[in-house]
């Protein structure tokens, strides 16, 4: 990401961060999930440990009581809390989050994350379609028992990892790098079988990028049913054999599912589809081939080959070379993982918790964090009529950590003090990607 425009702290503020985590969506969340608050004068109220547990991912190298100070101080002089109240300990803070348990961050996440790049948004857009890349990474968390039985290492022996591994597999938006809808699982759970569970949760008028790790007929089936387009590298030993040249110089072929086993059959798949003939999808998908050459650094004529498949078969509908730059925006998600791993956490950081449920709360409240500064760097590049990638994000970072103790922090709403007020602007449900299905949980 470039670093060349920074990002003033009055473009940038917490009041817009906790604006894209409001109140009444974990309200929500805690009553779906039965966590509600069996006293009425307890300190750590869920939606108290719901934003405790948000800002222990803002401040990743402070312990418990000392994240606790920072956020409650800047509750006191905000006039949210009273006086009377004190810090929790580190044990209190982790008996909170137990009683909060590992589906209300979950809950949450899905409450907010809905698409933030708006039709002023660079770098978000293929004509009419929205760019969306689905990506996967690890996440390292500490060696205890529990961590270990349920999110396993990798490698084995003498090669294991030093820590047990959580992978995560994301959709995110390319223009925002903002993650709508994820997919937590154990390090043996490959990145494709959590893909297919996110799948179905893609819209008609979104345009799917995805490297060639991702690609398998199963896959391609379920994301095309959905009507989304879809722009993916082809795995490099797919049989692509061509149907039909278009003027453009991309062509037409069609991937035939691995239950077709007959060569007869395939042949006749192929003749209906060189005759013009429709197709049934159970059996095949026809799609357009756009190859390009990528030049090598070092420049001795050793070029790579891609090779991409999309549903958009009409070269009107997008050129090849509209779709050979939108399938470069695919790495906006890399800079998205970059941004969560790196920076966010921290490089060569471990999550905090060591027990299984609290982890997957933890990577839940990870990626919401995440969210509300992919909304906050959105925010201002539009007003600077620039694309988001020219927002520095670790400045963002810097400057919500300092807000944050200020006096525009995380704040239990509904305390019962008459002036302790809602001042900034609500944000609704997410009516994109809720398909009735409930969050994604960890399998």
């Amino acid at each position: 990401m470039s670093s060349g425009v920074r990002a003033s702290p009055d473009q940038v503020s917490l009041g817009v961060l906790v604006a894209a985590v409001d109140r009444d969506v974990i309200d929500a969340a805690v009553a779906a999930c039965g966590v509600e608050a069996r006293r009425s004068d307890g300190k750590l109220p869920p939606h108290v440990v719901t934003y405790l547990t948000m800002a222990l991912c803002l401040f990743p190298d402070d312990d418990y009581e000392e994240v606790a100070t920072k956020v409650t101080g800047s509750l006191s002089r905000f006039g949210c809390w009273n006086a009377s109240w004190t810090v929790p300990t580190a044990s209190g803070i982790t008996q909170a989050r137990k009683r909060l348990g590992p589906k209300v961050m979950a809950e949450v996440f899905e409450g907010v994350a809905q698409a933030v790049a708006t039709s002023d948004t660079r770098g978000a857009w293929l004509r009419g379609w929205r760019l969306l890349a689905i990506d996967g990474f690890e996440v390292d968390l500490p060696d205890t028992p529990g961590n270990a039985a349920e999110f396993g290492y990798a490698g084995s022996g003498k090669h294991r990892s030093a820590f047990p591994k959580a992978r995560v597999v994301a959709l995110a938006e390319c223009g925002t790098h903002a993650f709508l809808a994820a997919q937590v699982g154990a390090y043996e759970t490959g990145e494709q079988t959590l893909a297919q569970r996110l799948y179905p949760r893609l819209l008609a008028d979104e345009l799917l990028t995805a490297d060639r790790n991702f690609y398998s007929w199963a896959a391609w089936d379920t994301a095309a049913a959905t009507g989304a387009a879809l722009l993916w590298r082809a795995p490099t030993q797919l049989a692509l054999p061509v149907v039909r040249v278009l003027p453009d110089g991309t062509y037409l072929t069609v991937l035939i599912s691995p239950k077709v086993r007959g060569a007869g059959r395939r042949r006749q798949i192929l003749a209906a589809a060189e005759a013009g003939h429709d197709i049934h999808p159970d059996e095949a998908h026809q799609v357009r081939v756009v190859e390009y050459d990528v030049p090598d650094r070092e420049g001795n004529g050793t070029g790579e080959l891609i090779v991409l498949l999309t549903s958009i078969t009409d070269p009107a509908d997008a050129a090849a070379d509209e779709l050979a730059a939108a399938y470069h925006q695919r790495w906006e998600e890399e800079n998205a993982n970059d941004q969560l791993t790196t920076h966010l956490r921290g490089p060569g950081k471990i999550l905090r918790s060591r027990l299984p449920e609290l982890v997957h709360q933890e990577i839940w409240a990870w990626l919401t964090v995440h969210y509300a500064l992919s909304v906050l760097i959105t925010r201002a590049a539009e007003a600077a009529d620039l694309d988001p990638d020219r927002i520095s994000y670790s400045r963002v970072l810097r400057i919500t950590r300092r807000t944050a103790t200020g006096t525009a922090s995380f704040p239990p709403l509904r305390t019962g003090l008459t002036h302790c007020q809602r001042s900034w602007p609500t944000s609704s449900t997410n009516p994109s990607h809720h398909d009735g299905t409930g969050p994604a949980h960890a399998q």
